[in-house]
């Protein structure tokens, strides 16, 4: 099982980066579970994204607080936007597709905007 979980969370942290480069693809949800994952199977992998200079202090924050920073909550909803404006102009060409997909961002972009900031 510790085997799973740990190919399970390289997995993670390899969809995470394909993520920074993807504006439809968020990184930060990747590297939450991955560190959930790693927690369970390679303390030195969870200490090693959770001292990660760029994903250390969102893990961190989440993990105490449940919190998304203001710039992670504006850059978030921003590549929703931008995502769903894709899908619609160069997406698929049926109309309920693509108000599924903005609704699910709709609902993506509310649970992010519901969350605390972290304090401190």
């Amino acid at each position: 099982m510790r085997i799973l979980l740990l190919a399970g969370g390289w997995l993670m942290v390899g969809i995470g980066i394909v993520g920074v480069f993807l504006p439809v693809l968020p990184t930060t949800p990747f590297m939450i579970l991955a560190a959930a994952l790693f927690a369970r199977s390679s303390p030195r992998f969870e200490q090693w994204l959770i001292d990660h200079p760029r994903y250390g202090q969102p893990l961190i924050d989440w993990r105490c607080e449940r919190a998304i920073s203001r710039k992670a909550k504006i850059a978030s909803v921003s590549m929703m936007a931008v995502s769903f404006l894709i899908v619609w102009f160069v997406g698929p060409p049926q109309l309920w597709l693509k108000l599924m997909v903005g609704a699910i961002l709709l609902a993506c972009s509310a649970f992010v905007l519901s969350r605390p900031r972290p304090h401190g």
